[in-house]
């Protein structure tokens, strides 16, 4: 005899799946898209969302702290857009803005019309509708992936950048995500291809106001050879969102990724990072930095595929943790037959503000060729006892003391960016949060 064994599902996953089956047949994409949206949810609906059974959710129990499912955002008041105007971050630094609210293009509050020569911005919706496998069939990143199959089932607006090879982007652009009004959930989908020889520098921020959003956020990033990209991410959502991210990148031969995150918001946040190397003499340099206090989680996951000859990586993740609040950090360097002459070193630091915060880190090796050079390493500490006390003895508070030692430590991560006002409001962050310390 045969138990017919059926799981039992959660409110999350019962409001995933009639929130799908509400809007599956309104969803952009035709026929062929409506097939890899069934393909892709059917991965939710059969499996349910991770847990810390699944090894890559070991540390980030999606199950638990997804209790329900939000509502999907419904179309944007103007009260929202007035709100939304007022929440956008970096107002000082010099880029091509495109604002996002709730996930639906705002063009009122974009300048759609002001493109760098050389340079395609059109609406994800257009492609969704035109050319449904290229908007929704990511190379690089796991279909299967819950985050992912989630993007893919419900995205339904997003951007499409293409830069001419060639050409050099004479200005940045910054793509602003804003989620405010009632608790909702929003999903939204960045496309940038990177001609041969070409280069752009990408703005990603992530803001919102108080209540409980669920947002996920995929950006897919290809860059042909010689090609040239900087990333830059700030995710300062408001402090009740559960935020899920994905970055997929592809590098061609000698093509050049900086990329930079900083993560100050949200109650719960991943990021999860997919980079293939499938040219040779690539460069990667991805770093991270985070605050986080009370009960907040923070979880960067990432797996650097090296699959070219002669490839260079460098990933650098620091975090400081205040109140009860955990990091997570999950890195793997993936060295594949045949990608002789690789160099990747990958290191996570943690500096603990507090006896309740904690940090958890799984950095890993996977290495089938012979003539490499790689390495990883972690460390988790306190503040230094006698640099404190030197600071104190000078006559500063213990809050600034300590507030001097926390920006000397995510320093290093911030000034790895050469524009300098962009540089400057992402260190006006920091402060910000260093005096609040929630």
């Amino acid at each position: 005899m045969n138990a017919d064994v059926r799981p039992i599902r959660t409110a999350a996953e019962t409001g995933l799946i009639e929130a799908f089956e509400a809007v599956r047949a309104a969803l952009p994409g035709g026929e062929r898209g409506a097939q890899l949206r069934d393909d892709a949810f059917a991965t939710i609906a059969s499996r349910g969302l991770p847990n810390r059974r699944v090894e890559e959710w070991k540390y980030t129990d999606l199950r638990a702290l997804m209790r329900e499912a939000r509502p999907l955002a419904g179309p944007v008041t103007p009260a929202e857009l007035a709100a939304a105007e007022a929440l956008l971050p970096m107002a000082d630094v010099e880029a091509l803005r495109i604002v996002f609210v709730n996930g639906r293009l705002a063009p009122s509050l974009s300048q759609l019309a002001g493109a760098p020569s050389g340079v395609a911005i059109s609406p994800l919706s257009d492609a969704l509708e035109g050319d449904a496998p290229h908007a929704l069939v990511l190379e690089g990143a796991p279909a299967d992936n819950a985050l992912v199959a989630l993007n893919t089932a419900f995205v339904a607006d997003g951007l499409m950048i293409a830069v001419d090879e060639g050409v050099a982007a004479s200005r940045a652009i910054h793509v602003a995500n804003v989620q405010t009004g009632a608790a909702h959930s929003s999903y939204g989908r960045l496309l940038v291809s990177v001609g041969k020889g070409a280069s752009v520098t990408l703005i990603e921020s992530h803001s919102g106001d108080a209540a409980g959003h669920q947002t996920n956020t995929l950006v897919g990033l290809d860059l042909a050879d010689d090609a040239k990209a900087n990333l830059v991410k700030l995710q300062d959502e408001g402090l009740g969102t559960l935020h899920l991210a994905t970055l997929a990148v592809r590098l061609g031969r000698k093509a050049e990724l900086n990329s930079l995150a900083l993560s100050a918001g949200s109650l719960a946040a991943r990021q999860q990072i997919f980079l293939a190397f499938k040219g040779d003499k690539a460069t990667a340099n991805v770093s991270g930095a985070g605050f986080a206090g009370a009960r907040r989680h923070l979880d960067t996951t990432l797996v650097i595929d090296h699959e070219g000859q002669g490839c260079v990586s460098r990933e650098l993740f620091k975090t400081a943790l205040d109140g009860q609040a955990r990091s997570v950090f999950q890195g793997k360097i993936v060295v594949r037959p045949g990608a002789q002459k690789t160099d990747g070193k990958m290191m996570a630091k943690a500096l603990l503000l507090s006896e309740g915060a904690e940090a958890d880190a799984k950095p890993e090796l996977e290495i089938f060729a012979d003539d490499v050079v790689c390495g990883h390493g972690a460390t988790v500490g306190a503040i230094d006892d006698e640099l404190l006390f030197y600071l104190k003895s000078r006559g500063l508070p213990q809050v600034e003391a300590e507030a001097l030692l926390v920006q000397a430590f995510v320093g290093e991560v911030i000034e790895m960016i050469e524009d300098e006002p962009l540089r400057d409001a992402l260190t006006a962050r920091a402060e910000r949060w260093l005096r609040e310390r929630d």
